[in-house]
């Protein structure tokens, strides 16, 4: 194997350089290369015709990282990964750019569709187990962006201003957890933080790699370096893509003694087991999947996803009924625009869907179809909406489709608005006028404010940016062939002007995060704001009961919590129960409550099963800025299992007293 040893200084500094776009320095055939795309919800891998023209390669698109978090499923984030490996092993691809573990801080964030959650528990054990799938199959993750990268807006220079320990608990810990599955690379993200550049972050870097056990190598996202020596100097491996006039700097940098030779052969050196241990990994795996079982996959993590947000027994659709369906989102002529815009936009492999062609074959009765409003939901509803009025007021029910797409939720900008655009609530309220039983569904990538139309309707259905096979699964979640089972992975406040972030300082060169850890839920229960919709929430066609909890100590700061889930209903279903850990008298300020473990169950009708999670210290543990470390107070703490953060079906007492957990009483 190649060593730092046996490279010039020249081949170094080039080594940690991009050869392009898209590629690592090969050093003239030396080393063995890497090729890299972008993709958390499927492969965009760019390709150069041979008039020099580039477009993307058409590939199966996933549902969004928001519809998977919205799962909760552990399972399905590994699927994914899996079937994406596939996806690079087809196409010759060495390492995928994903996935993004971003905190969804504002609900405003042009990127929050490729991100997790306002939850840094639940973002890095789903990354964890995206990633660990991903590089099972023999192709790497690049784990983003690094870090606290939670707004688009001068997203290439501004500052994110934050306390350490609200970095540490809420920012950095996705990060951290994730990094347990030993991904091969990272991207540090393009903002400042505190003022200085993620790229040139040498305390970030460290905690990562020191703290983190993170031991691949750091990568730029793409035109993030400013000062490449500055860059090596801190810890960053890679820039990417090349960029001459940087290179050029970067060896007068070097020459001049600005980058020691020490400093060059560490990233050198991470870059050499980089290549090795990708290709290594890669070794002679094949694509294990058809593609029809990666579309199947797709489906299925758009069923796990899906979120029923509101039912008032329109809900499922029988056989027979009549059904008006209107809206864009419901029929598109160019599919990827149901998901966001940017790096991770994918072109589909398959046709767009046809909600009402699809609910039509599934309920045998009439289906009518009209679009109602236009490109972009912003032609007049007047030049087109009379005959969804008619066909509303004509049919059993009636089924809105509206939702945002690429130009609203998009890399490089932010969303001007939580709200839908006027046209489609126009569009909702004039057709539930018509008809009582109508059901809207919401394809978008982040959190939409229902407050205009929410009470006119019988039902919403959020189905996010459910990916190409997302027809199906709504069809599915609408005619009672699949009970939903999705929660939401990100509070759905009542307006924007309620979210903690809202009235934080901002301006072009700083964005202050004054709410610290309030992020999310944490905010809203602390408190006591209300919301539309709360943090974990989403119903189904039948009905859970908890019972029986019991809490066994493991060890001296470790639990299991067992429980009982019931199925009270006649079908079967999935429960996603939550587990909460609240200090209830602290000396320093923690929010009300914080999501501590979570589980996912199938259980038959009538059926019941039994629910283990288990605790160690790190759920009861905040962060000492007195001590810089991870500590845990002696007190009182609440262990609170429920349907939702808003919803707590059991608790009980964990008091801790000398580092030791000293006694249990379940309430």
């Amino acid at each position: 194997m190649i060593t730092v040893k046996d490279l010039t200084a020249e081949e170094k500094l080039r080594l940690i350089c991009g050869k392009d776009a898209w590629r690592t320095e090969d050093l003239g055939g030396k080393l063995p290369q890497l090729a890299v795309s972008d993709g958390p919800v499927g492969l965009r891998k760019v390709v150069r015709r041979e008039d020099g023209k580039e477009y993307d390669k058409p590939s199966v698109a996933y549902p969004a990282i928001q519809c998977l978090a919205n799962g909760w499923d552990r399972g399905s984030a590994r699927a994914m990964g899996e079937a994406l490996a596939d996806d690079c092993l087809e196409n010759d691809v060495d390492i995928l750019l994903a996935p993004g573990v971003n905190i969804k801080r504002n609900p405003l964030n042009g990127r929050n569709f490729e991100y997790f959650s306002e939850d840094p528990f639940l973002a890095g054990s789903l990354a964890y187990e995206y990633i660990d799938g991903l590089q099972s199959r023999g192709v790497g993750a690049c784990l983003k962006h690094f870090y606290a990268n939670n707004l688009e807006f001068n997203r290439l220079d501004q500052s994110s201003d934050v306390d350490e320990r609200t970095l540490r608990e809420i920012y950095l810990k996705p990060f951290e957890l994730a990094c347990r599955a030993k991904p091969v690379s990272v991207m540090c993200s393009y903002n400042r933080i505190n003022g200085v550049y993620a790229s040139e972050n040498k305390k970030g870097f460290r905690i990562l790699r020191e703290e983190f056990g993170f031991d691949g190598a750091i990568v730029s996202d793409w035109s993030a370096v400013h000062d490449r020596a500055k860059a090596a100097k801190a810890g960053l491996d890679l820039e990417m893509p090349f960029d001459q006039k940087n290179y050029d700097k970067l060896v007068a940098d070097y020459k001049a003694g600005m980058l020691s030779d020490e400093e060059l052969d560490a990233c050198a050196q991470r870059m050499l087991d980089l290549i090795c241990r990708c290709k290594k990994m890669r070794g002679d795996n094949k694509p294990e999947k058809s593609e029809s079982d990666r579309l199947a996959v797709a489906q299925k993590v758009a069923e796990e996803g899906i979120v029923l947000l509101k039912n008032d027994g329109v809900l499922p659709l029988k056989k027979g009924v009549s059904v008006a369906v209107c809206g864009e989102f419901a029929a598109l002529d160019d599919g990827g625009r149901i998901g966001g815009g940017g790096s991770a936009r994918v072109q589909w492999i398959g046709k767009p869907y046809d909600l009402a062609a699809l609910l039509r074959e599934k309920l045998g009765g009439e289906v009518r179809y009209n679009r109602a409003f236009g490109e972009r939901a912003i032609e007049s509803f007047r030049s087109k909406g009379r005959d969804a009025l008619e066909n509303a007021a004509e049919c059993d029910v009636n089924v809105v489709c509206v939702g945002t797409g690429d130009t609203v939720e998009c890399e490089a900008g932010d969303r001007a608005s939580m709200k839908l655009s006027s046209v489609q609530e126009e569009v909702i309220l004039e057709t539930a006028a018509q008809n009582p039983n109508t059901v809207v569904v919401v394809f978008a990538g982040s959190v939409i404010d229902v407050s205009a139309w929410e009470d006119s309707v019988a039902a919403i259905v959020y189905a996010g940016f459910c990916g190409e096979r997302g027809g199906e699964a709504v069809a599915e979640v609408l005619t009672g062939e699949i009970n939903p089972s999705g929660k939401l992975s990100e509070t759905f406040p009542l307006c924007i002007e309620d979210t903690p972030s809202y009235r934080a300082y901002n301006d072009i060169c700083v964005s202050r995060y004054e709410e610290g850890l309030d992020v999310g839920y944490r905010y809203y229960d602390t408190y006591g704001k209300p919301v539309a919709f709360p943090f974990g929430f989403g119903l189904s066609y039948t009905d859970f009961g908890y019972e029986d909890l019991k809490i066994r100590q493991t060890g001296d700061l470790s639990l299991e919590v067992a429980y009982k889930i019931s199925n009270l209903g006649e079908i079967s279903g999935k429960e996603v129960s939550q587990l909460y850990v609240r200090a209830c008298a602290p000396y320093v300020y923690r929010p009300y409550k914080e999501l501590k473990g979570f589980s996912k169950d199938e259980i038959g009708a009538g059926k019941s099963v039994s629910v283990k999670i288990s605790l160690d210290s790190s759920a009861f543990s905040y962060y000492s800025t007195a001590f810089d470390c991870w500590t845990v107070e002696d007190g009182l703490y609440e262990i609170c299992v429920g349907a939702s953060s808003a919803d707590i079906r059991l608790s009980a007492f964990v008091r801790i007293k000398e580092g030791k957990i000293a006694s249990v009483k379940i309430n």
